[in-house]
């Protein structure tokens, strides 16, 4: 069997490298959402009434992302509601509210997310939002399987409130997720090529 011998020089190349590649792979794992892609979580449009449920069909949500909704604290809200509240824009006993106006929804569970808008009438006008999240293996969820009103953790803002991105600052979007993965895949090319030098 042949062995690869690689000088020292490069060794600590090479595991510098990895580790670069591994913080990528790190990054690309988990992702947070700003919710419609919008400068704020707010009524939508006449001329785009269905802008939340086009955007949570566009996105594919997984265990570890999160959602940031951003608003004025002052004119607004976000609860957590379930599936029969959210269908019914029943804003009574929401599973969790929240109304800093920079609020993040961790997501930790797979499961069907229902929220809405804590100010009256706005579910009513569609400010309200459903995701649903997969199993961690790539299989669908099935609600039958969990407690109706089993709350998915979000946790407390330690350090203040979440810093607003300027209004010129691109928005969230899965192209980040795809340089990243690229990026990883142009480093794995080239740590083959360099290996593969190096023996020959």
């Amino acid at each position: 069997m042949a062995t690869l011998k690689i000088s020292r020089k490069y060794q600590s190349l090479i595991v510098l490298f990895q580790f670069f590649l591994l913080i990528q792979t790190q990054l690309v794992l988990c992702y947070q959402y700003k919710v419609g892609d919008l400068n704020a979580w707010n009524i939508p449009s006449s001329a785009n009434k269905d802008v939340y449920v086009k955007w949570s069909k566009n996105h594919l949500f997984k265990l570890g992302d999160s959602l940031l909704f951003l608003y004025p604290p002052s004119e607004d809200s976000v609860i957590q509601v379930t599936k029969q509240n959210y269908n019914s824009c029943n804003l009574k006993n929401p599973i969790l509210y929240m109304n800093n106006g920079n609020s993040l929804f961790n997501i930790t569970r797979p499961g069907e997310f229902y929220f809405t808008s804590g100010a009256e009438g706005h579910c009513e006008k569609l400010q309200k939002l459903h995701i649903s999240i997969g199993g961690g293996n790539g299989t669908s969820y099935d609600e039958a399987d969990s407690p109706a009103l089993a709350p998915s953790p979000s946790y407390t803002n330690v350090f203040g409130s979440i810093p607003v991105q300027s209004s010129n600052s691109t928005s969230a979007s899965s192209s980040g997720k795809v340089e990243m993965s690229v990026l990883a895949a142009v480093g794995l090319l080239f740590l083959s090529l360099f290996i593969g030098s190096t023996i020959l």
